[in-house]
């Protein structure tokens, strides 16, 4: 598996997009931080359904998305400065936990979370299994050592 994994280098970035995102998603909740581009879209359906579209919107949300999104990813397939073994199975567990999860986290929220709230919980979800594969991958190897 270290061989499908990408270069320590790029954890630093990594960590750099997660708190710029991070930072927006702060300013996006708490200030109304809005950022109106146009944007192409494939498939709109705001008020009307559109496709092959250039309209202009409020692009914050789709960029906090994408910072963090990239950002998380970056952390979780980049490797550690240094590999020892047995890191492999370390990180095998600490993914198969973090499904678990993230799939008891998604139960939960089909049960007792509906509207709007529900909504919100699938967009935490895109990056919750990455936060909890981060927490257990790095809890996990803090015992290990």
């Amino acid at each position: 598996m270290n061989d499908l994994l990408l270069s320590y280098r790029w954890k630093l970035p990594g960590i750099l997009l997660s708190f710029c995102g991070a930072i927006l998603a702060v300013l996006f909740s708490w200030f109304d931080f809005r950022l109106k581009i146009p944007v192409f879209a494939i498939y709109s359906a705001f008020f009307e359904k559109k496709m092959f579209v250039t309209f202009q919107t409020n692009f914050a949300d789709e960029l906090i998305i994408l910072t963090l999104l990239t950002g998380l990813t970056l952390i979780t397939f980049s490797k550690e400065k240094n590999e020892p073994e047995g890191l492999d199975l370390i990180r095998l567990k600490a993914m198969l936990r973090a499904v678990m999860a993230n799939t008891a986290l998604l139960l939960f929220s089909v049960l007792f979370i509906y509207g709007s709230g529900f909504i919100a919980v699938l967009v935490i979800n895109i990056f919750s299994f990455f936060v909890f594969y981060l927490i257990f991958f790095y809890s996990m190897k803090r015992l290990k050592t």
